[in-house]
């Protein structure tokens, strides 16, 4: 069995998603801007969030070791979102993602966690490029992507996806790592 990863950033702890966080996907995945910019997921109970984590993100967490991390504060241990770096079939690489409660936006949660998984996915997972999609209408996850040095790289459709979506895009080579220190623990 392999060994679950927890990471640290400066004020985050981020660790694998598990059905221990199914009361709070409920919540996540129907905020408003979830909603709006990533989608109805049909995820309105605890027991549908549990067989959401069970069929979409605890395999890909057990085939590649990486997937949909919670976000906790470490003051406090309260649940404010989900970042991650996801493997989709309709994608030619590895993207990441990132949504917040609403109330723990605009306060530098997301570029803290997915800045750590940006260099995690470079140094740790072996990835040699890290691509970001987001609706044309969500301009901060846009400017989160470029802050984060991902250049637009134009539209792209995805199969279960009703709109066009901004496919962004890093390479290894041309990554500017911005010093996220990689301190992770196992359970």
């Amino acid at each position: 069995m392999q060994q679950e990863v927890h990471f640290q950033t400066e004020r985050l702890l981020l660790k694998p998603t598990s059905v221990l966080d199914a009361s709070f996907l409920v919540a996540l995945m129907n905020s408003p801007g979830w909603l709006e910019y990533i989608g109805d997921r049909q995820v309105y109970s605890e027991k549908s969030a549990r067989q959401y984590i069970q069929e979409r993100i605890a395999p890909q967490y057990q085939a590649l070791g990486f997937g949909a991390y919670t976000l906790i504060l470490k003051r406090g241990g309260t649940r404010i979102g989900i970042c991650g770096l996801y493997d989709r079939e309709d994608l030619d690489g590895v993207d990441i993602g990132f949504a917040l409660l609403p109330r723990f936006e605009k306060r530098g949660y997301a570029f803290e966690a997915a800045n750590f998984l940006k260099t995690a996915a470079f140094e740790l997972f072996g990835l040699k490029k890290l691509l970001g999609i987001t609706v044309e209408e969500n301009l901060a996850s846009q400017k989160l992507l470029e802050r984060l040095g991902l250049q637009c790289q134009g539209v792209v459709r995805l199969a279960h996806d009703p709109k066009d979506l901004l496919l962004y895009s890093i390479d290894l080579a041309t990554s500017q790592n911005t010093g996220a220190s990689a301190d992770y623990s196992g359970d």
